[in-house]
């Protein structure tokens, strides 16, 4: 009995551009497993950026905007005698990647009333500027974990 575990193996890259990391970010953007409306709503937005950013690859937009969102730090809570403080600690490559991909989309799901291409295809242009939703959720990330260094000693 072959139990599906890690997505990591079974991850394909997406038809167009082959990128594992596109493929993954269709996976997160599909509803309902309808993926053929999640993959041309993600290329609809490459098309978008395309226009706006004429002399780089869209594929290679999409990799920088994600690039520029992963957090490299990150708070979590650690209780130590009856008291919980927020410790700053690194956050590893996957989570880094999940939390990027996480953030982008729920930057994208907060805008309404507007075709989702479009304001994926903003959000990701944005990112790629270092500005919009998802890179002020990074860098608030990034202050809290620089106000709570104090406790960064209880790190474990």
């Amino acid at each position: 009995m072959g139990r599906i575990t890690s997505s990591k193996t079974q991850l394909k890259p997406d038809p167009r551009h082959g990128s594992i990391l596109a493929g993954k970010f269709i996976n997160c953007l599909m509803w309902e497993g309808k993926r053929t409306v999640a993959q041309q709503v993600f290329y609809d937005a490459l098309e978008n950026i395309k226009k706006r950013v004429p002399d780089k690859e869209p594929i290679d937009v999409f990799h920088d905007a994600l690039e520029n969102v992963k957090p490299h730090i990150e708070v979590r809570s650690k209780r130590v005698g009856g008291a919980s403080y927020q410790v700053p600690m690194q956050v590893n490559k996957a989570r880094q990647q999940s939390l990027a991909i996480r953030w982008l989309l729920l930057a994208v799901r907060e805008k309404k009333g507007r075709p989702t291409s479009l304001k994926l295809a903003d959000e990701l242009f944005a990112a790629y500027n270092r500005e919009g939703a998802a890179i002020t959720r990074r860098e608030n990330t990034h202050r809290m974990a620089e106000a709570n260094k104090a406790f960064a000693h209880f790190a474990w």
